[in-house]
């Protein structure tokens, strides 16, 4: 039995490396993940077998890990945003400072053009 992963994590990676996935591969995915479909409900929407969409999500979830294993754009995207998180911080508490507040703006605009 498939034990389903933590959604988020598992669609966080299909965003990342989904197009090194079979285009089977990406459905079944996404339905399982994005769509909370059942395994015999995306069976019967791909014309396959209840196992067969069982391994395309067991391939598809390995080589979705390799990935993030040996690339690590998943992580190093966490990292970014837990530094830009502390850069926001250092910015708001220069606000308080007299000399700092004008700086403070700039990086504050800067951390806002970098998270979108």
């Amino acid at each position: 039995m498939l034990l389903k992963r933590d959604a988020v994590e598992m669609s966080l990676l299909l965003d990342y490396y989904g197009d090194l996935l079979t285009e089977k591969q990406r459905t079944c995915f996404d339905l399982y993940y994005n769509q909370d479909l059942s395994l015999g409900e995306i069976a019967q929407e791909a014309g396959i077998s209840r196992q067969g969409v069982h391994d395309f999500l067991a391939r598809a979830e390995q080589a979705l890990e390799d990935m993030e294993e040996k690339i690590g754009c998943l992580a190093r995207a966490r990292r970014q945003q837990q530094a830009l998180a502390r850069i926001v911080r250092a910015a708001q508490a220069l606000r308080a400072v007299p000399q700092a507040g004008d700086l403070a703006e700039v990086i504050l605009a800067a951390a806002e053009e970098i998270k979108e």
